[in-house]
């Protein structure tokens, strides 16, 4: 009757031990989210600022390669050219 108390006991033991490792991943996936409006908010805004200011730049280096060139830069419907003198 001893060993089947010790297997039940080792058994309930290993399920505890289970049930806290999940418990703990639980836990640990819920901190790596991002729990608050505002924090997602910020961080779309802060995506569209990066974008914006990435395409600024690349219009500006164009405009120096253009203006290094000779060229100069003629607006046309909705871009913009660079015309060689």
């Amino acid at each position: 009757m001893t060993d089947s108390n010790k297997l039940n006991t080792q058994k309930i033991d290993a399920d505890i031990a289970a049930d806290s490792q999940i418990d703990r991943a639980t836990v640990n996936s819920q901190q790596v989210s991002i729990k608050s409006w505002s924090q997602k908010i910020l961080v779309v805004i802060l995506c569209a600022a990066s974008f914006y200011g990435g395409w600024k730049s690349y219009e500006s280096n164009m405009v120096n390669e253009c203006t290094a060139n000779g060229g100069q830069m003629v607006e046309a419907q909705k871009t913009m050219m660079c015309q060689l003198s």
